[in-house]
């Protein structure tokens, strides 16, 4: 009698094992549907309003050419950004989180415009130069996001050397702005390639993955990466492809 009675037990333990299956399954396919269409409307989102604020700063920065602006001091040039950035942050869940975020991308337009003023200025095949930093930067940033996106891999072990990194290749940076140090300059540069790269990887994972969830900020994080990229390639260029 008592095999039987196991035998019945085991019977029933299964079968109020599939009910339970049965109960929790479609709970769980929604969550993780729901999870799914929050993560491709923050993905569709993010690169919508990443690429007006690309065109708004191009906008910008053609203002700063026509105009003949002056480029900003660094310090200066820092100063706005932090202040443009911390200001996006807190309004980073409100209607005026998309004001500052075109303030902060006018911004840093409106400095890049003079940067690019001076190659073509200074060197007699600065066109190309821009135009090949301008395809460089347009085809890293394509293919690792689009890489991240379509492989879905966690690049999140790449956070505390992305911010060692970048934290080292800043104060290097200023320390060659204040010694005049060329060489550093190069290397500040070289550094900021390869920490933009790790980086566009994991903003972009940070997205797949649900760890960033505000389009605002995301849009954000991308855009400084694409702009850093841009601006390091071009020094690059510049220093060993550049005509006199």
């Amino acid at each position: 009698m008592s095999l039987f009675d196991n035998m019945n037990k085991n019977v029933a333990f299964g079968q109020n094992q599939s009910q339970q299956s049965a109960t929790f399954q479609p709970e769980e396919v929604f969550q993780q549907s729901t999870t799914s269409v929050e993560v491709s409307n923050l993905i569709r989102n993010t690169y919508m309003l990443l690429s007006m604020t690309l065109f708004f700063s191009a906008f910008t920065a053609g203002i700063a050419m026509i105009t003949k602006m002056p480029p900003l001091p660094w310090w200066l040039t820092f100063i706005g950004y932090v202040g443009l950035l911390f200001l996006t942050q807190s309004l980073r869940n409100s209607i005026w989180g998309l004001a500052s975020v075109f303030a902060l991308t006018g911004f840093m337009g409106l400095t890049l415009g003079p940067i690019i003023s001076l190659y073509l200025t200074i060197f007699s095949n600065g066109s190309q130069l821009v135009m090949m930093a301008f395809g460089s930067t347009a085809t890293i940033f394509l293919g690792l996001s689009g890489y991240a996106l379509v492989s879905r891999k966690d690049f999140s072990f790449l956070g505390g050397f992305l911010f060692a990194g970048i934290l080292i290749a800043f104060l290097a940076g200023i320390g060659a702005i204040l010694f005049s140090l060329p060489g550093l300059s190069l290397a500040v540069s070289a550094m900021f390639v390869l920490l933009m790269v790790g980086l566009i990887l994991y903003q972009t994972s940070d997205m797949v993955h649900g760890r960033e969830t505000n389009y605002i900020m995301a849009t954000v994080g991308l855009y400084v990466s694409i702009y850093n990229l841009f601006l390091s390639l071009l020094q690059l260029f510049g220093a060993f492809m550049g005509e006199d």
